[in-house]
């Protein structure tokens, strides 16, 4: 009786592992008008969370694991190895950001969790460096979110610049949902406003508020991981992980409560409710969500010529489902969706280049360039 059984369970065990692989190797992507497919451009990878793009055309990167990554003519270059990350779970190197101005000034901007007790525990912090000779130079932190505590989740950790060069930046709720969402007098679950020097602007919604964290500038939010500026309407916009559930694109404005764990379209990952209302007035509806969850990480707004039907549209990815998810937009609204090179994998970043290519990269796939 075994033996019959066996080859049955067996094959049934393969096709379950294959399920789960990313596939297929070389998707390609049909939209309205073309048809696009992925250039792998740099492999051997992690999880590259970030991707930018120097002035010379060289592809700086982050892995999770600390490491800064240089990529130019084919040759890898670590140009800096942070010793201080807190990379338990979900922590690490996250966001690698360029100044506006870099030509002149020359500054990167990086999001990091950081350890101050050999890695015990850790939260989100912000610094500015110089890329020089291919090391890093005159790092600088400009804020640093506290308590650190050794959860292992909800870090946040992006960065976007507004056409007035006010730098933004995202901090999860470190898992304490109760208390840092809600309450402007703590670091966590928000997303924050300084000058480029790390000085905060008079104007932001809680300056003058008493016991509050100055640099706040939208709260209420669970693990923000996507972090745009939106040229058509003039705003930042975020995408932010829910728990089972009740994932969200949200409009940023300033002193809005965007209502997390208060409202939410989500539940527990064990299935009970800690909501029972996805609206309260004082708090601001987010403009899409996601039921399931499709665990958005990683955005960025299409301007590039090299794709037309994409122009002014939204493009996220999924580490969950592991697609690059299109919002076909029509100003500040989402008119339909599309999956784009599906179970491909994890995507963990979107970034259109200064040379016009929109690159993605994928967990332990590498790094691809979308092209015709």
């Amino acid at each position: 009786m075994y033996s019959s059984i066996w080859p049955i369970f067996l094959l049934f065990a393969l096709a379950l592992q294959n399920c789960s692989k990313a596939q297929p190797d070389n998707p390609v992507a049909v939209s309205e008008k073309s048809t696009y497919k992925l250039e792998l451009v740099v492999d051997e990878v992690d999880i590259p969370w970030s991707i930018s793009q120097l002035p010379d055309g060289s592809l700086l990167y982050s892995e999770k694991g600390g490491q800064l990554i240089r990529f130019q003519s084919g040759v890898k270059t670590t140009v800096h190895n942070f010793k201080n990350v807190f990379t338990n779970g979900q922590g690490g190197l996250f966001d690698v950001v360029l100044d506006p101005d870099y030509k002149n000034n020359g500054w990167l901007y990086i999001a990091i969790a950081t350890s101050s007790d050999e890695g015990k525990t850790g939260n989100t912090e912000i610094f500015r460096t110089k890329l020089v000779d291919n090391k890093l130079i005159d790092l600088e932190s400009l804020y640093k979110g506290y308590p650190e505590t050794d959860k292992p989740y909800h870090f946040g950790g992006r960065i976007a610049f507004d056409k007035s060069d006010y730098l933004y930046f995202s901090i999860g709720d470190r898992g304490n949902r109760d208390e840092n969402p809600q309450d402007i007098t703590r670091d966590g679950g928000k997303i924050y406003r300084i000058n480029k020097d790390g000085s905060i602007p008079k104007d932001n919604p809680f300056y003058n508020t008493p016991n509050a964290k100055k640099a706040i500038y939208s709260y209420g939010h669970r693990n923000p991981q996507g972090l745009i500026y939106n040229p058509a309407v003039d705003q930042i916009w975020d995408s932010e992980h829910g728990p089972r559930g009740g994932d969200e694109m949200n409009i940023i404005r300033a002193g809005e409560n965007n209502g997390w764990p208060v409202i939410s379209y989500g539940i527990n990952y064990n299935g009970t409710k800690f909501t029972d209302i996805t609206k309260k007035e004082g708090m601001q509806d987010p403009l899409l969500y996601w039921v399931p969850s499709i665990a958005p990480c990683g955005m960025d707004y299409v301007t590039s010529d090299y794709y037309p039907d994409w122009k002014g549209d939204i493009l996220i990815g999924s580490l969950k489902f592991m697609y690059l998810n299109r919002c076909d937009m029509d100003g500040a609204k989402v008119v339909t969706q599309e999956r784009l090179f599906d179970k491909k994998g994890r995507v963990r970043d979107v970034f259109q280049a200064p040379d016009g290519f929109i690159y993605i990269s994928i967990e332990y796939e590498g790094i691809f360039k979308i092209v015709k």
